[in-house]
């Protein structure tokens, strides 16, 4: 089990009350697999790396346990959930049906207030990938998608939506990142809302689907390639 000095977290945020802020920092670790799939970590050891009482990581993997990305294991810690190579292609199947259709039909829709925003979230994106902050970049690319997303009036769907991007692992991200080119990839998310303004429902839904595509491509890997390469 990894000492708490070894444990590559990013610094909490402080624009979260603190179980938020551990909560979305070890959701990003997750994901980015700078916490290992298969591993077993200690809510004291995580706390000594945070700076933080035992009580909000303890809290905080209880909410990522119920998001499907830990397990408890009793009276050791809590493991993280293995992910394989279909079930991520299944999810991105999922979502690749359900977000295009949604992103082409509210293109031209949304009000100036709306596209205010989410040019504000999509500014959040971009900083967050010049900064390097893993963290940060995936809470506002979340919430960039989901505020999207409820302009279709469908809080069903923005659930589902939302739930399956938190279970996609991104082991690529930080590949990109340390190589400086992940901003270059947050800045599709300003073209998608460039093609929403304009009401140009057929090319954001197409674009929406080489998006998504970057979950088992480059976002995956941090090479291009296509979902069809995963397949098992």
């Amino acid at each position: 089990m990894p000492t708490s000095n070894q444990l590559p977290i990013a610094p909490l945020g402080r624009h979260y009350s603190l179980r938020e802020s551990v909560t979305e920092s070890l959701r990003a670790a997750i994901i980015a697999g700078t916490l290992k799939e298969g591993t077993l970590y200690s809510a004291p050891a995580l706390a000594t790396a945070f700076g933080v009482s035992a009580t909000p990581v303890r809290e905080a993997m209880m909410d990522l346990t119920r998001e499907g990305l830990v397990e408890t294991v009793k009276n050791k810690g809590f493991r993280i959930t293995g992910m394989s190579d279909r079930e991520l292609d299944e999810i991105t199947e999922i979502r690749l049906l359900l977000e295009p259709p949604v992103v082409g039909n509210v293109a031209g829709t949304v009000p100036p207030a709306g596209i205010k925003i989410l040019r504000s979230l999509a500014d959040a994106i971009v900083d967050a990938a010049r900064g390097g902050d893993l963290t940060a970049y995936l809470a506002a690319d979340r919430e960039f998608h989901a505020e999207l997303l409820r302009h279709s009036g469908n809080g069903q769907l923005v659930a589902l939506a939302t739930e399956l991007r938190v279970r996609t692992r991104l082991y690529g991200l930080k590949i990109l990142s340390d190589s400086n080119r992940l901003a270059d990839s947050a800045q599709e998310h300003h073209e998608l809302l460039d093609l929403i303004e304009s009401g140009d429902g057929p090319a954001a839904r197409d674009f929406m689907r080489r998006h998504i595509g970057h979950a088992r491509g480059l976002w995956a890997t941090g090479e291009n390639e296509t979902p069809q390469e995963h397949q098992t």
